[in-house]
Parts: C-alpha cells; structure tokens; sequence
C-alpha cells in the first residue's frame, strides 16, 4: 500500500473518483493530501490584478474544502499555482515526496472506462512517482479489491508491478492474476506469414504459461493477441490493474509507452502504472552529470 498520496480534485466527480480510489489504496497510517491546480499570478491576464489571483487562490481553497467535505476522509489541502495541471502535481509530487499521485478520468469515454482528457493525462507522463487513474464513477460505487491484476512479460518494469501488487495484496487480503501477452509477430502484418505461424504462437504461449506457473502465489496464464487490447479486457475480471512504464527516460520518472498508454485511455477497472525501475549504471550516470554541473558551477 501508499503512504504519501497526492491526488488531484477539480471539483467534478473525476476528482471524486480519485479520492475514493485514493482511500482504498492508502495504508491505515498513510498521508493523504487533496490538490487542486490553478493558473493564478501565471496567467498574464490575472498577473496585472491582485485582487483576481487572490480570489482564485481562495476559490481554489472553497473547492478543496468542499470536496473534502463530501469524501468524508481526513486529508491535508494544498492550492497549487502552476501553468498546467501536470506540472503542478509534479512539483507537488516532489516537493512532499509522495509514493503515488491519484487522478481521475473525465466524463467523455464509455461509461467505466479510465478516459482521460489532455489537462489530466499530463500527470502521467514524466511522473516522479506511480501514477493511478480512477475509472469514471468509481466515487459512487467503490469496488473493493477483491481481484488485482498484473501485466506481466518479465522485465524489470513488469517485475516492480508485480511485487506492488503483492504488496497491495498482503494488506487487502486479495488474489492476484497475471496475464501475459503473446503479441502478433510483425511479420505478420506484411503478408509474409510463414506455414508454422500457429506452432510459433503455440510454443510462445506454452513458454510464457511454464514462466508464469513459476511466480508463486499467483492465478497465471498467456494469451495470444494485441497487448493493449488484451491487457483493457483482462480489466473486466480484475478490480486494479497494475502495470510497468516502459524503460526509457529520465531515472525514476514514469514514461508512459504504447501499452501503457492505450490502457489509460481504454482501461475498464482502475489502472496503477509503476514508475520505471533505475538500474545501477543509470544512477552512477546521473551522479556524474550532477557532479559535472556543480564544478561547473
């Protein structure tokens, strides 16, 4: 479970979906901080009138009161001034160093779908820390996490999925599936389909089914197909679907790939992306650079 929350309200339900989502997946003695972002001084059109940034902040405050009201939860506010949603749960992510930044859908996909529009989708990618994202309506009806489900294919990204899965298991007393892709091989796209395409995919499904009868404590098996597309309809029979970043960009920072990608726009069960896990040769490299900048300076 997490124990420093930050999860992002504007005073419509997809914020109310997020805080509901927030509780279920904050520990018993977590910190759970409600934010709400504004434009404030940054928008030149309020910067020349005080009076118009200092209503807005306290608007921005009524709002996050209101909404801790209705949730019912003990939480701490924070009005946060930035230029976009995204960059201000950022910062406010880093600034109190939280473990998970909690968001939710907007009101235009299908309904239970985690659709996000582009002011919030902006606080997924490049993340310093997990992300999850309320299916809409979530706030009304609360599912308990009876059902985690985990994208596996064996990398270091699906590997930190998993053991978070664990994690949010031993404290909820929950099951956890594992599904893993086997995608299309590329060349079957371009017609050139070789005679032993099925015995391909058949081998490919019985290895991936032998890996994942080895992770202990887990409900596995392989499916054949596209990634995404499988991974959004594996959430119909899981109620949290846990999933890895993929391995590029800055340490430590989550970076959404296409997988990943697809299901914060098609998820049909509340989705937790895991930041990318940062290897040893990545560390020193950054240590350097930073070491490079402060002789510079």
């Amino acid at each position: 479970m997490f124990k420093n929350l930050l999860v992002g309200v504007d005073g419509k339900s997809g914020g109310r979906d997020a805080v509901a989502l927030a509780a279920r997946l904050a520990d018993a003695d977590g910190r759970l901080t409600l934010a709400h972002v504004h434009s404030g001084r940054l928008r030149p059109s309020r910067a020349i009138s005080p009076g118009m940034v200092r209503e807005e902040r306290d608007a921005s405050m009524r709002l996050l009161a209101d909404e801790r009201a209705a949730a019912d939860v003990s939480c701490e506010l924070v009005s946060i001034e930035a230029l976009s949603p995204g960059r201000g749960l950022h910062q406010q992510a880093e600034q109190q160093d939280a473990d998970l930044i909690v968001v939710g859908s907007c009101g235009r996909g299908v309904l239970g779908r985690a659709m996000l529009g582009d002011d919030t989708r902006s606080a997924l990618n490049g993340a310093p820390c997990a992300v999850a994202i309320a299916s809409v309506g979530y706030g009304e009806h609360p599912t308990p996490l009876a059902r985690i489900g985990v994208g596996y294919d064996g990398s270091p990204e699906s590997v930190a999925a998993l053991d978070a899965a664990r994690e949010i298991a031993a404290a909820t007393r929950t099951s956890i599936d594992v599904v893993e892709v086997v995608s299309i091989p590329t060349y079957a796209y371009t017609g050139l389909i070789p005679p032993t395409i099925g015995e391909s995919i058949d081998l490919a499904l019985n290895e991936a089914n032998e890996r994942l009868a080895k992770l202990p404590g887990v409900q596995g098996r392989a499916v054949y197909g596209l990634i995404g597309e499988e991974l959004a309809a594996f959430g119909n029979d899981v109620d949290l679907l846990l999933v890895g970043s993929r391995g590029y960009g800055p340490v430590k920072r989550l970076v959404l790939g296409s997988t990943s990608d697809y299901l914060q726009r098609n998820a049909r069960c509340p989705l937790l992306v895991l930041p990318r896990t940062a290897n040893v040769d990545e560390v020193d490299a950054v240590k350097v650079e930073q070491a490079e900048s402060t002789a510079a300076v």
